[in-house]
Protein backbone atom coordinates (compact mmCIF):
# COMPACT_ATOMS: atom_id res chain seq x y z
CA UNK A 1 0.00 0.00 0.00
CA UNK A 2 1.42 3.26 -1.02
CA UNK A 3 1.52 5.94 1.39
CA UNK A 4 1.01 9.74 -0.15
CA UNK A 5 3.74 11.85 1.70
CA UNK A 6 3.30 15.40 2.50
CA UNK A 7 5.87 18.07 3.05
CA UNK A 8 5.90 19.27 6.41
CA UNK A 9 5.99 22.87 4.85
CA UNK A 10 2.66 21.96 3.15
CA UNK A 11 1.03 20.46 6.28
CA UNK A 12 2.45 23.67 8.00
CA UNK A 13 0.41 26.08 5.57
CA UNK A 14 -2.82 24.05 6.19
CA UNK A 15 -2.88 23.83 10.32
CA UNK A 16 -1.20 27.18 10.79
CA UNK A 17 -4.32 29.65 10.05
CA UNK A 18 -6.56 27.16 12.12
CA UNK A 19 -4.27 26.69 14.98
CA UNK A 20 -3.40 30.45 15.44
CA UNK A 21 -6.79 31.44 15.58
CA UNK A 22 -7.77 28.95 17.89
CA UNK A 23 -5.07 30.44 20.10
CA UNK A 24 -6.47 33.69 19.64
CA UNK A 25 -10.03 32.74 20.45
CA UNK A 26 -9.36 29.95 23.12
CA UNK A 27 -5.95 30.73 24.84
CA UNK A 28 -5.14 34.16 25.40
CA UNK A 29 -8.86 34.41 26.42
CA UNK A 30 -8.09 31.96 29.18
CA UNK A 31 -4.85 33.96 29.72
CA UNK A 32 -6.25 37.16 30.26
CA UNK A 33 -8.84 35.57 32.61
CA UNK A 34 -6.40 33.92 34.91
CA UNK A 35 -4.54 37.45 35.13
CA UNK A 36 -7.82 39.20 35.45
CA UNK A 37 -8.41 36.91 38.01
CA UNK A 38 -5.82 38.13 40.29
CA UNK A 39 -6.87 41.82 40.40
CA UNK A 40 -10.01 43.38 42.27
CA UNK A 41 -11.54 45.39 39.69
CA UNK A 42 -14.59 46.87 38.98
CA UNK A 43 -13.64 46.87 34.90
CA UNK A 44 -14.01 50.04 34.98
CA UNK A 45 -11.60 52.02 37.43
CA UNK A 46 -7.49 51.35 38.26
CA UNK A 47 -6.78 47.93 38.90
CA UNK A 48 -5.54 46.99 42.03
CA UNK A 49 -3.12 43.42 42.38
CA UNK A 50 -4.29 41.33 45.38
CA UNK A 51 -2.61 37.61 44.20
CA UNK A 52 -4.48 34.85 44.92
CA UNK A 53 -7.12 37.08 47.37
CA UNK A 54 -10.08 36.30 45.27
CA UNK A 55 -9.57 32.75 44.82
CA UNK A 56 -9.25 32.70 48.76
CA UNK A 57 -12.46 34.26 49.00
CA UNK A 58 -14.03 31.79 46.52
CA UNK A 59 -13.02 29.06 47.83
CA UNK A 60 -13.17 29.37 51.55
CA UNK A 61 -15.75 32.80 52.12
CA UNK A 62 -18.19 32.92 49.52
CA UNK A 63 -21.31 31.10 51.03
CA UNK A 64 -23.01 30.77 47.16
CA UNK A 65 -19.76 29.07 45.43
CA UNK A 66 -19.54 25.46 46.68
CA UNK A 67 -23.17 24.90 46.64
CA UNK A 68 -23.45 26.45 43.25
CA UNK A 69 -20.28 23.70 42.21
CA UNK A 70 -22.45 20.82 43.80
CA UNK A 71 -25.63 22.16 41.62
CA UNK A 72 -23.59 22.33 38.44
CA UNK A 73 -21.78 18.91 38.53
CA UNK A 74 -25.12 17.49 39.18
CA UNK A 75 -26.62 19.35 36.44
CA UNK A 76 -23.51 17.68 34.80
CA UNK A 77 -24.35 13.98 35.62
CA UNK A 78 -28.19 14.25 35.39
CA UNK A 79 -27.69 15.21 31.74
CA UNK A 80 -25.19 11.91 31.60
CA UNK A 81 -28.17 10.34 32.61
CA UNK A 82 -30.04 10.47 29.70
CA UNK A 83 -27.45 9.18 27.22
CA UNK A 84 -27.56 5.16 28.11
CA UNK A 85 -31.27 5.48 27.22
CA UNK A 86 -30.65 7.31 23.67
CA UNK A 87 -28.19 4.67 22.52
CA UNK A 88 -31.00 1.65 24.02
CA UNK A 89 -33.58 3.90 21.65
CA UNK A 90 -31.20 4.35 18.89
CA UNK A 91 -30.72 0.40 19.00
CA UNK A 92 -34.56 -0.21 18.63
CA UNK A 93 -35.50 2.94 16.00
CA UNK A 94 -32.90 1.34 13.75
CA UNK A 95 -33.72 -2.37 14.50
CA UNK A 96 -37.50 -2.67 14.05
CA UNK A 97 -38.35 1.06 12.07
CA UNK A 98 -37.98 1.53 8.56
CA UNK A 99 -38.35 5.10 8.89
CA UNK A 100 -36.25 5.77 11.97
CA UNK A 101 -34.90 9.24 10.47
CA UNK A 102 -38.29 10.95 11.11
CA UNK A 103 -38.57 10.19 14.60
CA UNK A 104 -35.23 11.08 15.46
CA UNK A 105 -35.55 14.14 13.31
CA UNK A 106 -39.24 14.92 15.65
CA UNK A 107 -37.30 14.60 18.81
CA UNK A 108 -34.39 16.68 17.42
CA UNK A 109 -36.89 19.84 17.22
CA UNK A 110 -36.13 21.11 20.91
CA UNK A 111 -32.30 21.75 19.89
CA UNK A 112 -32.87 24.16 17.37
CA UNK A 113 -35.34 25.79 19.23
CA UNK A 114 -34.22 28.92 21.05
CA UNK A 115 -33.12 28.33 24.76
CA UNK A 116 -35.23 31.67 25.28
CA UNK A 117 -38.07 30.11 23.80
CA UNK A 118 -37.44 26.55 25.25
CA UNK A 119 -37.49 28.61 29.17
CA UNK A 120 -40.95 30.61 28.50
CA UNK A 121 -42.47 27.34 27.62
CA UNK A 122 -41.90 25.33 30.39
CA UNK A 123 -42.07 28.59 32.76
CA UNK A 124 -45.80 28.59 31.46
CA UNK A 125 -45.67 24.84 31.91
CA UNK A 126 -44.52 25.19 35.46
CA UNK A 127 -46.56 27.60 36.42
CA UNK A 128 -49.35 27.92 39.41
CA UNK A 129 -52.94 26.76 38.88
CA UNK A 130 -54.42 30.17 39.10
CA UNK A 131 -51.53 31.26 36.23
CA UNK A 132 -53.04 28.61 34.17
CA UNK A 133 -49.49 26.38 34.68
CA UNK A 134 -50.29 22.90 32.22
CA UNK A 135 -48.44 20.48 34.84
CA UNK A 136 -50.27 21.26 37.94
CA UNK A 137 -53.67 21.45 35.92
CA UNK A 138 -53.00 17.94 34.40
CA UNK A 139 -51.86 16.35 38.15
CA UNK A 140 -55.37 17.71 39.59
CA UNK A 141 -57.43 16.57 36.42
CA UNK A 142 -55.71 12.80 37.46
CA UNK A 143 -56.51 13.61 41.21
CA UNK A 144 -52.60 13.91 42.34
CA UNK A 145 -53.78 17.31 43.92
CA UNK A 146 -50.43 16.46 46.73
CA UNK A 147 -48.27 16.30 43.93
CA UNK A 148 -48.73 19.81 42.89
CA UNK A 149 -45.67 22.32 43.86
CA UNK A 150 -44.97 25.60 42.36
CA UNK A 151 -41.80 24.24 40.83
CA UNK A 152 -39.60 27.47 40.05
CA UNK A 153 -40.00 29.13 43.35
CA UNK A 154 -39.91 26.23 45.92
CA UNK A 155 -35.93 26.09 46.69
CA UNK A 156 -35.95 22.25 47.14
CA UNK A 157 -37.67 21.72 43.67
CA UNK A 158 -36.68 24.58 41.42
CA UNK A 159 -33.04 22.87 40.09
CA UNK A 160 -34.80 19.48 39.63
CA UNK A 161 -37.53 21.24 37.45
CA UNK A 162 -34.69 22.88 35.65
CA UNK A 163 -32.74 19.80 35.19
CA UNK A 164 -35.88 18.25 33.48
CA UNK A 165 -35.85 20.84 30.74
CA UNK A 166 -32.63 20.23 29.89
CA UNK A 167 -32.75 16.49 29.72
CA UNK A 168 -35.51 16.98 27.47
CA UNK A 169 -33.94 19.56 25.05
CA UNK A 170 -30.69 17.66 24.57
CA UNK A 171 -32.49 14.50 24.19
CA UNK A 172 -33.02 14.65 20.64
CA UNK A 173 -29.13 15.72 20.31
CA UNK A 174 -27.98 13.04 21.04
CA UNK A 175 -30.41 10.46 20.31
CA UNK A 176 -28.99 11.73 17.16
CA UNK A 177 -25.09 11.11 17.67
CA UNK A 178 -25.69 7.46 18.74
CA UNK A 179 -28.48 6.57 15.94
CA UNK A 180 -26.01 7.87 13.62
CA UNK A 181 -23.34 5.39 15.27
CA UNK A 182 -25.61 2.75 15.07
CA UNK A 183 -26.41 3.20 11.81
CA UNK A 184 -22.87 3.40 10.47
CA UNK A 185 -22.37 -0.71 12.36
CA UNK A 186 -22.27 -2.55 8.95
CA UNK A 187 -25.04 -5.43 8.43
CA UNK A 188 -23.15 -7.68 7.47
CA UNK A 189 -21.85 -8.23 10.92
CA UNK A 190 -24.96 -9.08 12.32
CA UNK A 191 -25.75 -11.18 9.61
CA UNK A 192 -22.31 -13.01 10.77
CA UNK A 193 -23.36 -12.92 14.00
CA UNK A 194 -26.93 -14.39 13.38
CA UNK A 195 -25.63 -17.41 11.66
CA UNK A 196 -23.07 -18.06 14.74
CA UNK A 197 -26.65 -18.12 16.88
CA UNK A 198 -25.67 -14.39 18.41
CA UNK A 199 -29.00 -12.07 18.07
CA UNK A 200 -30.44 -9.16 19.85
CA UNK A 201 -28.79 -8.32 22.76
CA UNK A 202 -25.84 -11.08 22.26
CA UNK A 203 -24.79 -9.14 18.84
CA UNK A 204 -25.34 -6.00 21.00
CA UNK A 205 -23.19 -6.86 23.50
CA UNK A 206 -20.31 -8.22 21.16
CA UNK A 207 -20.85 -5.87 17.98
CA UNK A 208 -22.86 -2.95 18.92
CA UNK A 209 -21.32 -1.61 22.10
CA UNK A 210 -17.54 -2.49 21.18
CA UNK A 211 -18.11 -0.27 17.64
CA UNK A 212 -20.24 2.41 19.75
CA UNK A 213 -17.70 3.45 22.16
CA UNK A 214 -16.22 5.86 20.81
CA UNK A 215 -19.94 7.81 19.61
CA UNK A 216 -20.74 7.04 23.15
CA UNK A 217 -17.36 8.82 24.38
CA UNK A 218 -18.29 12.19 22.20
CA UNK A 219 -21.72 11.94 23.50
CA UNK A 220 -20.68 12.06 27.16
CA UNK A 221 -17.85 14.45 27.17
CA UNK A 222 -20.08 17.05 25.23
CA UNK A 223 -23.32 16.37 27.79
CA UNK A 224 -20.58 16.55 30.54
CA UNK A 225 -18.11 19.82 29.41
CA UNK A 226 -21.72 21.36 28.31
CA UNK A 227 -23.47 21.04 31.67
CA UNK A 228 -20.80 22.24 33.33
CA UNK A 229 -21.54 25.84 31.52
CA UNK A 230 -25.02 25.59 31.70
CA UNK A 231 -25.94 29.35 31.89
CA UNK A 232 -28.73 30.27 29.25
CA UNK A 233 -31.53 27.92 30.32
CA UNK A 234 -31.35 28.83 34.00
CA UNK A 235 -30.99 32.57 33.30
CA UNK A 236 -34.44 32.50 31.44
CA UNK A 237 -35.70 30.61 33.66
CA UNK A 238 -35.06 31.59 37.74
CA UNK A 239 -32.20 33.95 36.98
CA UNK A 240 -30.65 31.89 39.77
CA UNK A 241 -33.65 32.24 42.25
CA UNK A 242 -35.05 31.91 44.40
CA UNK A 243 -32.67 32.93 46.93
CA UNK A 244 -29.28 31.53 45.39
CA UNK A 245 -31.53 28.18 45.03
CA UNK A 246 -30.61 27.73 41.24
CA UNK A 247 -27.04 28.95 41.50
CA UNK A 248 -24.44 27.25 39.00
CA UNK A 249 -20.89 28.42 38.32
CA UNK A 250 -21.82 30.47 35.30
CA UNK A 251 -24.07 32.73 37.06
CA UNK A 252 -22.63 33.31 39.91
CA UNK A 253 -19.42 34.23 37.58
CA UNK A 254 -22.06 36.36 35.63
CA UNK A 255 -23.73 38.02 39.03
CA UNK A 256 -20.46 39.05 40.26
CA UNK A 257 -18.97 40.29 37.14
CA UNK A 258 -21.75 42.23 35.67
CA UNK A 259 -23.80 42.66 38.67
CA UNK A 260 -22.13 43.46 41.21
CA UNK A 261 -18.83 44.88 39.22
CA UNK A 262 -16.70 42.80 41.03
CA UNK A 263 -14.94 41.74 37.52
CA UNK A 264 -11.63 40.23 39.12
CA UNK A 265 -14.02 37.93 41.24
CA UNK A 266 -15.68 36.97 38.53
CA UNK A 267 -12.85 36.09 36.48
CA UNK A 268 -11.59 33.69 39.18
CA UNK A 269 -14.58 31.83 39.26
CA UNK A 270 -14.87 31.66 35.14
CA UNK A 271 -10.79 30.14 35.65
CA UNK A 272 -11.81 27.91 38.36
CA UNK A 273 -15.08 26.69 35.49
CA UNK A 274 -11.87 25.97 32.62
CA UNK A 275 -9.56 24.00 35.21
CA UNK A 276 -13.04 21.80 35.66
CA UNK A 277 -13.81 21.61 32.20
CA UNK A 278 -10.36 20.46 31.19
CA UNK A 279 -9.63 17.84 34.63
CA UNK A 280 -13.15 16.05 33.81
CA UNK A 281 -12.46 16.17 29.85
CA UNK A 282 -9.18 14.34 30.83
CA UNK A 283 -11.12 12.09 33.36
CA UNK A 284 -13.48 10.49 30.70
CA UNK A 285 -11.32 10.45 28.11
CA UNK A 286 -8.97 8.09 30.15
CA UNK A 287 -12.15 6.02 31.49
CA UNK A 288 -13.04 5.65 27.90
CA UNK A 289 -9.75 4.90 26.82
CA UNK A 290 -9.76 2.29 28.75
CA UNK A 291 -12.65 0.78 27.58
CA UNK A 292 -11.84 1.10 24.42
CA UNK A 293 -8.77 -0.84 24.88
CA UNK A 294 -10.85 -3.43 26.99
CA UNK A 295 -13.29 -4.22 23.64
CA UNK A 296 -10.35 -3.88 21.18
Amino acid sequence: MKVLKVPARTIAVFILPCLLLYVCLVFIPILVSIYTGLLKWDGINQAEFVGLANFREMFLHDPVFWPSVRRTLLYAVASMLEIPLCLAMAILLNRYLRKGNTLVSIYFTPVILSVVIIGQLWKTVYNPTSMGGMLNGLLISLGLDSWTHNWLTEPKIAMFSIYLVSLWQYFGYHLLIQYTGVRNIPDELYEAARIDGADGIKADRYITFPLIVPIFKISMVLAFIGSLQAFDLVMVMTAGGPAHATDVISTVMYNNSFLSFKYGYGSSIATFLVVLCLVFTVIINFLFNKLERKFS
